[in-house]
């Protein structure tokens, strides 16, 4: 049997791959497997993996990746747009978790710093989990979807900040309190300065620079997330604080959906190795010791935390099912949990024992509130009898939303390709009224568009990633004349982020619109034949208007 690094990550990845089917069969997420395959392959298991450096560095670059993603999603603009609900909602469960799961932590025998890390793990939910099953769902733009992952972005937040003061404390146990908060004070500072200074003067010039190549942006990104975690670690912070604020720097700019989209498998596919990685190093023995105390916290999780999100809610002036479907959403814990516990433990403050009680804890809320997502309306009409508590007699915020809902201009179509016929046809039904926007992957195409008033976005029209940034669950038409266009690849990619409209295809020649045809395109648009119909029917009119036609 070949044996070395290479034959076991390739192992590894085939195990993995298995193991994530059948994850997906159980409708799952596949984190669960591959902690499973962590846990089986590593020395607590059948010790079939050896390459422990090699699977660490990956686990490493994966958390790095993991983190820069969270940053690159955190625009300013969508920070100052977060609304009063997602931050109350986010801001009272994130005390509420603290506070009874510090002292619930504490009465099931815990030390006090084991207790605040366990306490602050418990309150962080999966972005990348809630965002999969909401859009499988088709519910991330709807009203419990959006405020959900308003009160996520709080949430992401909150992690960095708890990491980065956490990471203040490194080495420093006997130091008084007020030392390490001015140590804490003038990096946040000298970090802010720093990032402010890139963000305004350096990073617009040099991203739009990379941006002409789609293969050099993905390097760059890469390169710019890990240098910074670096940074970071050197500056006496953490790795995954600095590749956060890595992405942080590149969230306002106009290729940050482009980018997320490149990375996400990139991200999924290192995530995995560390996944294996925690399974790797969890012992039978010491979860055994477990098992008790997170069968506890997961009932807190799964019961304390969408009870909160529902009375905010609720006092806040939605309805019940509103509450019910958004607090669903906080019932279980993420990644973030393991990788907080995770640093902890990096820092010297905690056990392996508290990471095992994370991981059971995950595993556990992670699994259950997947079916609970899943078939939270079948859920909330058992329930229902009981939730009147949550909601007030007029639910006024809600009301006044669906409200100004209605009152929006709606998008009916998104054009794929503003070359100069693309951009030539997101003018005339610009002039003509029709709500429309335009996709291109060639920035100064994107910036030349934007000069005249025209809305054209910078993104790649095949990735699935992007396109569930656009209003895809409003869209009638979506219009492609890319030249080379895969008609499968756009047409699934558009089902896989929700579009329920048709489809237009360009066809460059008869060929290219005979298989646009067979592949089920709507509207076959042949601009040569067009152009050359409307031709003949003007030199016609021409002909006989001068009365030159024999």
């Amino acid at each position: 049997m070949p044996h070395g690094a290479f034959a076991e990550l390739s192992l590894l990845l085939i195990v993995a791959a298995a193991a994530g089917a059948v994850a997906v069969r159980l409708r799952q997420p596949v984190l669960i497997a591959y902690i499973a395959i962590g846990i089986l392959a590593g020395p607590a298991g059948l010790g079939l993996v050896a390459a422990q450096d090699q699977v660490d560095l990956l686990a490493r670059m994966g958390v790095a990746v993991l983190l820069f993603v969270v940053g690159l999603k955190l625009d300013l603009q969508h920070v100052r747009h977060i609304g009063p609900v997602a931050l109350a909602t986010g801001l009272g469960q994130l005390g509420f978790t603290i506070a009874f799961g510090f002292v619930l932590t504490l009465l099931l025998g815990k030390g006090a710093l084991e207790a605040l890390y366990i306490a602050v793990a418990l309150t962080f939910s999966s972005t990348i989990i809630i965002v999969k099953l909401l859009s499988d769902k088709r519910e991330l733009d709807s009203l419990h979807g959006r405020i959900a992952v308003g009160f996520l972005i709080v949430q992401d937040l909150a992690v960095v900040l708890a990491m980065m003061a956490m990471s203040a404390l490194r080495g420093g146990d006997g130091a008084p309190a007020s030392a390490v908060a001015l140590s804490l004070a003038w990096r946040v500072g000298a970090a802010a300065l720093l990032l402010y200074l890139l963000m305004r003067f350096i990073l617009p010039g040099l991203v739009h620079l990379m941006a002409r190549s789609q293969e050099l942006l993905l390097i760059f990104a890469v390169a710019w997330g890990t240098g910074l975690a670096a940074l970071g670690e050197a500056a006496g912070f953490s790795q995954e604080a600095g590749a956060f604020l890595a992405g942080f720097s590149l969230a306002s700019t106009r290729y940050r959906d482009a980018i997320n989209a490149r990375l996400v498998g990139l991200r999924d596919f290192l995530l995995l190795f560390f996944f294996i990685d925690l399974g790797s190093r969890l012992d039978f023995a010491t979860l055994g010791g477990e098992l008790l105390p997170a069968a506890v916290l997961s009932l807190f999780v799964l019961l304390g935390n969408p009870l909160i999100v529902m009375a905010i809610m609720g006092y806040m002036g939605y309805r019940k099912r509103t509450g019910f479907l958004a607090g669903l959403t906080v019932a279980q814990i993420s990644e973030f949990s393991i990788v907080f516990v995770a640093m902890g433990i990096s820092l010297g403050h905690v056990g392996v024992g508290a990471l095992g009680l994370t991981t059971l804890v995950g595993l556990g809320t992670i699994a259950a509130s997947t079916y609970m997502i899943l078939y939270s309306q079948p859920l909330y009409e058992k329930l229902s009898p009981w939730l009147g508590i949550f909601q007030r007699r007029h639910p006024h915020r809600e009301l006044a939303m669906e409200k100004r809902h209605r009152n929006a201009e709606p998008v009916d179509v998104v054009v794929f390709g503003l070359g100069r016929y693309g951009g030539s046809l997101l003018e005339r039904l610009h002039e003509r009224n029709v709500g429309a926007l335009g996709v291109d992957f060639d920035p100064e195409t994107v910036r030349r568009l934007r000069r005249r008033g025209l809305p054209a976005h910078f993104g790649d029209a095949e990735d699935p990633g992007f396109l569930e940034s656009l209003p895809i669950g409003e869209l009638r038409w979506a219009v492609s004349t890319l030249p080379q266009w895969d008609t499968r690849a756009l047409s699934h990619a558009l089902h896989e982020a929700g579009f329920r409209g048709r489809v237009a295809g360009v066809a460059r020649d008869e060929a290219h619109g005979q298989t646009m045809r067979r592949a089920g395109v709507d509207k076959v648009i042949d601009p040569y034949a067009d152009a050359a119909g409307r031709a003949a029917d003007e030199l016609a009119r021409e002909l006989d208007d001068k009365g030159e036609r024999r």
